[in-house]
C-alpha cells in the first residue's frame, strides 16, 4: 500500500489557499483513485474517508480533518490507495525491553462498519498456511526493526491473490485482544503490565501453541434501523450469555445509564471452540441468549450477520457489509405474548381510572348525615 506522507488539509473553503488545494489534488492524483484519507493519529478508524473520484476529494478531506481534530487533537492526514475487495488482517505482537518479540497469530476483521470492526476472528479464514507463516514473519520483522516494546497490532490488507500490504501499527491493546488471548492462551492485558514493568516475556515463540478458533462481536448501543443513531438510556434488562468458551467484557448492568457522548460500545462478546464451525454455532447461541432491554443495540444485526452464508463459509471480504440487507427484527412468540399482556393490563388500568365513581346514596356517609338534618 503506497503512503504519501503527511499533509495538512484545508478546513473550510473560506480558509483554503490555492496552493493547499493544488497540493492535495496532486498528491491524490499520484496515489490514484479510489483512495483512502486517514488520520495520522487514528489510522483506519475515526478521521478516515474513502474517496472514489476527484470531485469529492476536498469535501472528504475537510470532513476527515474536522473529525480527526475533534477526536485526536491533530488534523494531519495521509493518503493511501484503496484496495477493494480486500481482507483486513491484524497480527498480535508482544515485545519486551530485552529485544524478544513474539506473535500470537493473526485476526481477520473484514466485517467493517464506519471503519469499525463489527466481527473479528482468529485464525483468518482468508489465509492458507503458507500465507499465514509469511505474514507472521513479516510482522515480527517490522517490530524488530523498530525495537518495539509492549503489546501491539501489525495491520495489513490482503488482496484476493493473497498478497499482503502493511498499512499501520496500533501501538496498544486493541478491543479485540480477547480473540488472540483465547487462541494463544496468553493473558495479553496481564502480559502488557509485566512488560511495562520491565519484565521479560513469560513465554517464547517455540513454547506458544495456537489452538482452536475464536470469534468476537462488537455490541454497540445504537439503532441500526435509524442510521445507527446513538441510543442512550437506562438498561432495564441486561442478561449476559454464558457457558463454556463464552466471554463478555462490558460495563453494563441493570439500571446502568448509557451516555449520549463517548463511544457507543456497550459490550464485547467473544467465544472459543475447537474449530470454526463450532465457534460460529457458539456465537449464534450466545447472541440469541444476550438480552438487552432499555436501549436499542446492533444485537439483531449481529444475529443476522453470523447466519449469512458467506460468513458461515468464511468467504467474505471488506465489502461484506455493503452486500448485506438487514431486516428489522421480528418479535418472537414469547415477546409478542408479553407485549399483549402488558397492553391489556395498561388498557384495563386506564379504563378503571377514567370511569367516574358514583357514591352509593344508601350506604354513603353523605346520605346518613343528611337524614339527621331538621325537616
Amino acid at each position: 500500500v503506497e503512503e504519501m506522507g503527511y499533509l495538512t488539509p484545508v478546513h473550510s473553503p473560506e480558509s483554503a489557499t490555492t496552493d493547499e488545494v493544488d497540493k492535495l489534488r496532486a498528491m491524490a492524483a499520484d496515489v490514484g483513485y479510489p483512495l483512502v484519507i486517514k488520520s495520522c493519529r487514528g489510522g483506519r478508524g475515526r478521521g478516515s474517508r474513502v474517496v472514489d473520484s476527484p470531485d469529492s476529494l476536498i469535501e472528504m478531506a475537510q470532513s476527515a480533518a474536522r473529525e480527526a481534530k475533534r477526536i485526536y487533537g491533530d488534523d494531519r492526514l495521509y493518503l493511501e490507495r484503496a484496495m477493494s475487495p480486500s481482507h483486513y488482517v491484524v497480527v498480535q505482537i508482544l515485545g519486551d525491553d530485552q529485544g524478544n518479540i513474539i506473535h500470537l497469530g493473526e485476526r481477520e476483521g473484514s466485517v467493517l462498519l464506519h471503519n469499525q470492526k463489527m466481527i473479528e476472528e482468529s485464525p483468518a479464514p482468508c489465509l492458507n498456511d503458507e500465507q499465514r507463516a509469511r505474514l507472521w514473519t513479516t510482522a515480527v520483522d517490522i517490530a524488530q526493526k523498530i525495537n518495539y516494546q509492549g503489546a501491539g497490532g501489525m495491520e495489513f490488507l490482503v488482496d484476493e491473490a493473497g498478497n499482503f500490504y502493511f498499512t499501520e501499527m496500533k501501538t496498544r491493546i486493541q478491543i479485540e485482544h480477547a480473540v488472540s488471548g483465547m487462541v494463544s492462551g496468553v493473558n495479553i492485558v496481564q502480559e502488557q503490565i509485566r512488560l511495562a514493568a520491565g519484565e521479560p516475556l513469560s513465554i517464547s515463540q517455540d513454547e506458544l501453541e495456537l489452538r482452536g478458533w475464536a470469534i468476537h462481536c462488537r455490541i454497540n448501543a445504537e439503532d441500526p434501523w435509524r442510521n445507527f443513531m446513538p441510543s442512550p438510556g437506562k438498561l432495564i434488562n441486561f442478561r449476559l450469555p454464558g457457558g463454556p468458551g463464552v466471554r463478555v467484557d462490558t460495563y453494563g448492568y441493570v439500571g446502568c445509564n448509557i451516555p449520549l457522548r463517548y463511544d457507543s460500545l456497550l459490550a464485547n462478546l467473544t467465544v472459543w471452540a475447537e474449530d470454526r464451525p463450532a465457534a460460529v454455532r457458539r456465537m449464534r447461541r450466545a447472541l440469541q441468549d444476550f438480552k438487552i432491554v432499555g436501549v436499542q443495540t446492533n444485537l439483531p444485526m449481529q444475529q443476522q450477520m453470523v447466519v449469512e452464508p458467506s460468513f458461515v463459509e468464511g468467504e467474505y471480504d471488506t465489502n461484506f457489509m455493503r452486500r448485506m440487507e438487514f431486516a428489522a427484527p421480528e418479535l418472537d412468540e414469547l415477546r409478542r405474548r408479553d407485549l399483549a399482556i402488558a397492553a391489556a393490563v395498561a388498557f384495563a388500568a386506564r379504563s378503571h381510572l377514567s370511569t367516574p365513581v358514583v357514591p352509593d346514596r344508601v350506604t354513603s356517609g353523605w346520605h346518613r348525615s343528611s337524614r339527621r338534618l331538621p325537616v
